[in-house]
């Protein structure tokens, strides 16, 4: 063994030769359950940052162990095209050449996003090489793969056949910038300091009545004012008109219960076509819809003359001023409130009156609320299960569309006549670039050739929420399918339960008839030390590979270990990475030690040597013992941190500074126990590495190739 360990020579070739040696890949042995782990798929839009560090450390270590258990353990990897963020980036890169999508057009477009996934996709899975990742690579997949897409398509024709989807005008979060409707998780609401505007509107006849308001500009698009029917201040002006400041125009008061009297003055403007309670105030009351900001941001020819094409913050400076002068605006209060941001670009987000693809909830949610509750699926830590519990018991239908180029396009053709056709078969042709005569496409009512495709995408999380099968060849019944579905651990974030775990148990449920998973470990966030969520773009960043670089994979992955604690949140230190560096180097000097010692040992069993055991011997082996067994218990249930702890202290203090200053005393004065001594050496050396291996797995390794076993540790048995 050299005299130092140096990962960067070692961690490439030992991942090449596990890779030659087809040591990810399980075999499927009938009787045999196996330990299955789909990969939270990263998007293909740049690279690996902390928390995927962390996570895809924890479902390696898991894996390892696993495998090491004698277990067909399967780590399928894979990527997310990641819609919206994907094709943002690519705008983006268009951009600085002074190009949109537009000016290259649907087809050349989606070239160009091809080129992106090609190149980061493989610069991602490159990473989570370089992280030790033991993944099974003969299975990667991609959520725009062929047979991936064919599922979507069959989930999307099976939910339609059902009456599960619908496509209405609703109100949904629209991004101004990303030009794309977002579902409501997908909207990141941040504390703005702003303003309660209260503005006067004349009553028809005589009277005035005041409403307050955070969003003046959409004034222009009021088609009531409401009160609550038992706010007495109101009473004598429900059925009556007000009148629109600027504008003239005369809209009716309303009562409605969903008034808040406590907001404001006690009287809310009703603007249906952008808000969605309003939108609701609407429908019960018959109200016009009228939009009076467009999908630019900017307002329309409908909210007049002065404001037409103006940003909508423009706007609403404008008519502020306009308001003052007119005398209109009684009162502006200082208010703190929480405004959407769209989640990959950060516009803020507007309201819209648009029409969207939907999934009904109501059934689908109903058996996935019941696998939580009956404990089919138990979340660690356990408050989570609250947590999505009361989401799903109160979950709005979802929306599915998405107003952009890259992603699976909705496979849903239009006729003049008013027919809507849904065809897997079509989508699966033109996806394929299949030779064929679309001419040939009928209406099934009215046998019209002329048809137009619907040109939404499906929400990235429509295919994403199919994973845990669809990866393993659904909608085909595979041997994979069968034998290693449902997945066994799903580990995760904590701001994705909504967006992708409950979409993957109903999902499951619904098309496999079973729960996609048995365990959800929501795993901490990866915070900097200001407590700071970790950001490239705000500077709060840590690039992991760059830790790699600098310490190396095993410092990197026990560091990110020893941070985890039984909170939900990390503040990340550099000095536990460092202090896995120090462990590792550890590891190897007394390793080295150790083989020293044991140059002319051949190996014995227990049994020879038993009387020759002295009392240190046997504390330290009863110490291995029991170490084992605190490391099974920690890691059946996700106890991470307490399993590196474990090992740690056992290696550095019994097996370093008692058992080989015990036993280099006795072999090097050639004393009568000397052979109980480097079987004790020996015994606690093997199943140090053995036990170290799912958290450390390249100078564990490297030091096990100088043990002339005959099988690499990274398939030995578990101790």
């Amino acid at each position: 063994m050299d005299k130092s360990y140096n990962p960067e020579e070692n961690e490439k070739r030992i991942y090449e030769k596990w890779e030659k040696g087809k040591y990810f890949t399980p075999k499927l042995e009938v009787g045999k359950k196996p330990f299955t782990v789909v990969i939270p798929p990263p998007n293909v839009t740049g690279s690996l940052h902390m928390g995927h560090a962390l996570n895809n450390t924890i479902q390696d270590a898991l894996i390892r162990w696993h495998r090491m258990k004698g277990e067909p353990a399967e780590y399928l990897p894979g990527t997310d095209h990641a819609g919206i963020a994907t094709q943002n980036v690519v705008e983006k890169k268009l951009a600085k050449e002074g190009k949109t999508r537009f000016d290259l057009g649907r087809a050349k477009f989606e070239k160009e996003v091809w080129k992106w996934k090609d190149e980061y996709e493989a610069r991602i899975l490159g990473q989570l090489k370089t992280l030790g990742c033991s993944c099974d690579w003969s299975r990667t997949r991609f959520t725009m793969d062929e047979g991936y897409t064919e599922a979507i398509l069959t989930a999307f024709a099976h939910y339609y056949e059902k009456g599960y989807i619908y496509r209405d005008y609703r109100i949904t979060n629209w991004c101004p910038r990303c030009h794309t409707s977002l579902s409501d998780l997908e909207v990141e609401h941040e504390e703005h300091e702003s303003y309660l505007w209260h503005i006067k509107y004349e009553i028809e006849g005589g009277g005035e009545v005041v409403v307050a308001t955070t969003r003046p500009e959409t004034m222009l698009g009021d088609t009531a004012i409401a009160v609550n029917p038992k706010d007495k201040r109101f009473k004598n002006l429900v059925g009556k008109n007000a009148i629109i400041p600027i504008q003239g125009r005369k809209i009716p008061i309303i009562a409605d219960e969903h008034v808040d009297m406590e907001f404001g003055t006690g009287a809310v403007k009703v603007t249906p076509a952008h808000d969605p309670n309003d939108f609701e105030i609407a429908k019960r009351h018959d109200l016009e819809k009228i939009t009076v900001i467009d999908f630019d941001g900017k307002m329309t020819p409908e909210s007049g003359e002065d404001f037409a094409g103006l940003d909508r913050f423009e706007a609403r400076d404008v008519l502020i001023e306009m308001l003052k002068e007119g005398k209109w605006l009684t009162k502006i209060q200082p208010y703190v409130h929480n405004v959407g941001h769209c989640y990959r670009c950060h516009e803020v987000v507007e309201p819209l009156l648009t029409l969207q693809w939907y999934v009904k909830m109501a059934e689908l949610a109903k058996p996935a609320i019941k696998a939580v509750g009956d404990g089919k699926i138990q979340f660690q830590p356990k408050k989570w299960k609250k947590v999505y519990l009361e989401w799903m018991k109160n979950i709005n239908d979802w929306c599915i569309s998405r107003q952009i180029w890259w992603g699976h396009q909705i496979p849903v053709w239009y006729c003049d006549c008013g027919e809507t056709i849904v065809s897997k078969k079509w989508a699966l042709e033109d996806m394929l670039s299949v030779s064929r005569e679309t001419s040939k496409r009928r209406c099934p009512k009215c046998k019209s050739s002329k048809l137009k495709r619907d040109e939404d995408v499906l929400d990235t999380w429509f295919s994403s929420a199919l994973w845990p099968f669809a990866t393993f060849g659904w909608p085909e019944k595979t041997k994979d399918l069968d034998y290693f579905y449902p997945t066994t651990f799903l580990s995760t974030a904590r701001d994705i339960i909504y967006l992708w775990v409950a979409r993957m148990i109903f999902s499951g449920i619904e098309f496999m008839g079973e729960v996609p998973f048995k365990d959800v470990y929501i795993h901490p966030t990866v915070f900097n030390q200001e407590g700071r969520r970790m950001s490239k773009s705000l500077g709060t960043g840590v690039d992991p590979l760059e830790l790699i670089e600098k310490y190396g994979t095993d410092a990197t992955r026990f560091g990110l270990l020893w941070q985890i604690g039984q909170g939900q949140d990390i503040k990340f230190s550099e000095d536990a990475i460092l202090n896995g560096k120090r462990f590792a180097n550890k590891i190897w000097n007394a390793s080295r030690f150790t083989l020293m010692n044991l140059e002319d040992y051949k190996g014995v069993s227990r049994e020879t040597i038993k009387n020759q055991l002295t009392q240190a011997d046997k504390d330290t082996l009863d110490h291995l013992n029991q170490t084992i067994e605190n490391i099974n218990q920690y890691l059946n249930i996700y106890d991470f941190q307490h399993a590196v702890e474990e090992i740690y202290t056992f290696f550095w203090y019994e097996f370093c500074d008692k058992c080989i200053e015990d036993t280099k005393i006795r072999i090097r004065e050639n004393d009568k126990t000397k052979l109980a001594a480097q079987y004790t050496l020996d015994t606690v050396l093997k199943n140090s590495l053995k036990l170290l291996h799912p958290f450390m797995p390249f100078v564990t390794e490297a030091i096990w190739e100088n043990l002339d076993e005959k099988n690499p540790l990274i398939i030995s048995d578990w101790p």
